[in-house]
Parts: C-alpha cells; structure tokens; sequence
C-alpha cells in the first residue's frame, strides 16, 4: 500500500503544477511586459509540431485589430514582413530550433500592443496566448494616476468586485479604460470598460474622476493571477499598480525538489516490491521441492557425507526396507526410509 500512496501523492502533485503558457504546439511569452522608449525586446516563440507548415506573427494595438507582422515556412528561415513594420522589426527564426522570435528595436510609444504568435496547421490558424508590450517613457505627456485597492483571499464560488479609479487630465484624443489579467494559467486578456466619470470641483475642473468596476462571479482556480487596470490617453498608457486574486488554499507552485524526492521514493519502492517479489518466488520453491519429497534425498545425502568425516573408519549399510501394503497405507507421504549401522572397528595395536 505504501508505494501505492507515494504514487498517488506524486500524481496529486505533478497535476497542481501550473499550465505551461502554451496553445497547441506553440509555446510564447505571454502575460505583461513593460519595456521603456529606445529599447529593445525580443519577443519568444517556440513551435515544435512538425504539422505545422507557417509560422507568423501579428499585432494588435488597444481597441484595433490584429495585423500581420511577418509570416515564413516553418522549415525555412527566409521571412517575409509586412511593410509597415520593416524597419523596427525582425523575425529571429531557426527551423532546427523551431524558433520564431520577435525582435523590436528602438522602442515607441506606439508600439504598446498585444503580440500573438500564430501558426497554420492543416488549414487552420491557432494563436498563442498573446503578450501585451507596455512601452512606457520617463517624460509623460499627460498627468493621470490610476489607483487599485487590495484584496484579501478568495475562497472557491466567491464573487468580487474589482476597482479601479483614475484622476486624469481631460485629453484631445479617446480616453478609454481596460483591464488585464496576467496569471500563470492565463493569457493576457484585455477588458474594455467605458467607466464613469465626472469633473472634480470647480476649482480643479481641469481634471476627471474616472472609476471603472470588474467583476468576476463564482471565482474558480483559473481566475487567480493579477489585474491591471489602465488608462489609454493621448497615445499613451498608464496602467495601475494591480490587484491581486488568490484563492484561499490554493497550491500556486510546486517544490521541483519535492517531485524530486517523491520520484526517487518511488522509484525506491518498485525496486523493493521487486526485491520481495523474487525472495517470496525462491521460497515458494523452496516449498513447493520440500512437499515432493527432494528435500528427504538431499537430507540424507548430506547425512552420509557429515559421517564419512568421522575419525574411526566407519562402515554403512543401507537398508531398504520393503513396507507392507498395511502399513504403505498408515505412512503418508513417505517414499524411503534411511537407516544407518554404524560399526567401528578396533584398531590392531
């Protein structure tokens, strides 16, 4: 039972350990990544499907929609790019690898998006979780803080309600609210929430008081991870400092030197297993040879030899004895009989 229950508590925990961030065959950076103006970032993609025949990626900034980057075979490393984004951008690609990176340079504001990597495979084209880019600058054009409050454990079936309130300058352009969740089992997914606001008092009336509420109903294991709330103004984003969503008593990370330990436990116990296995078969032959008589035979060959060793020269007869059918059927079990006569002769002096 004991190998049987490490087992079972190695399964228990190998299915805790978080999904890797992988859609199908390919795997990609995924969740939040906050670069600043000028510099460079270079953008994982990894596909080892060998069904695959494309490899590309897209972009897709707030509020738009997705346009192709670059596109190639996937065992070739010639990549075509789309004209727009010739210059800045280039495709990382190496067929034996099954890479397909991505690689900005000289970061702008503009180029704050989401990113998929996405791959046609028997007609059909599949993309990955997606990795929204924040480039953000030191010199901000525009004065706006978004502010989150925290939230205490969750529990299973629960029901929150996420704020977010913005303070933020009146802009030319759309001011828009969004929310994202970065966990380790999600993607990043973008909320568009219209918000409510209203001036402040007269003598501030240059600014807006802006609140946007998120709620998620019966909360389950897939829900946890971390919301952001954020400010698309004037060409840029501010995002807030994020709440975070953890369910009570949820195991978000396994040891990799408990999995360890329990696989070398078990690897432990089936040599056990094995090793006992092999000493209950010898003794059961053991058995099994004593019930048909072998063992009576080797007894008394080893008798003879334990006597032969005697000092004084010794003499034996073996007799065999020729039982009546009377007494054939008392004794059961019993094929021979040995029986010794010992005569020790004198010495001449």
């Amino acid at each position: 039972m004991m190998p049987l229950c490490i087992f079972l508590v190695l399964l228990s925990e190998i299915c805790q350990v978080p999904a890797a961030n992988k859609t199908s065959g390919i795997t990609q950076d995924s969740g939040l990544i906050i670069a600043k103006v000028g510099e460079t970032v270079t953008l994982k993609c990894f596909c080892r499907d060998d069904a695959v025949t494309f490899l590309s990626w897209y972009q897709q900034s707030l509020g738009g929609k997705p346009l192709i980057i670059s596109t190639r075979m996937k065992h070739s490393t010639e990549t075509t790019m789309s004209p727009k984004y010739k210059d800045r951008f280039q495709v990382l690609a190496k067929s034996q690898e099954d890479i397909n990176h991505l690689r900005i340079t000289n970061l702008q504001l503009s180029d704050s998006a989401t990113y998929y990597c996405g791959i046609l495979e028997f007609n059909a084209i599949e993309f990955g979780q997606g990795a929204f880019l924040h480039v953000k600058t030191s010199l901000s054009n525009i004065q706006a803080v978004v502010h989150q409050p925290a939230l205490e454990p969750l529990r299973l079936g629960d029901s929150v309600n996420l704020i977010c309130t913005v303070y933020a300058e009146p802009c030319a352009g759309e001011q828009s609210l969004y929310w994202f969740r970065q966990g380790a089992a999600q993607p990043a997914i973008m909320y568009r929430s219209a918000g409510q606001c209203k001036n402040l008092s007269n003598e501030e009336s240059h600014m807006k008081n802006c609140t946007s509420n998120f709620t998620i109903k019966s909360v389950n294991s897939s829900d946890a991870g971390m919301y952001y709330c954020a400010l698309a103004s004037c060409g840029e984003i501010v995002l807030g400092n994020g709440t975070r969503v953890e369910i009570a008593g949820r195991s978000t990370k396994v040891s990799p030197l408990l999995v360890y330990c329990l696989s070398v436990a078990l690897a432990v116990s089936i040599i056990v297993l094995l090793v006992l296995a092999f000493i209950m078969y010898k003794l059961k032959q053991n058995s099994c040879s004593f019930c048909k008589g072998t063992t009576s035979h080797l007894t008394c060959s080893a008798a003879s030899d334990a006597m032969s060793q005697d000092a004084g020269i010794l003499h034996y007869a073996a007799l065999s004895l020729n039982r009546t059918s009377e007494r054939h059927r008392q004794e059961d079990n019993v094929e021979s009989v040995c029986v010794y006569s010992r005569v020790k002769s004198r010495r001449e002096k």
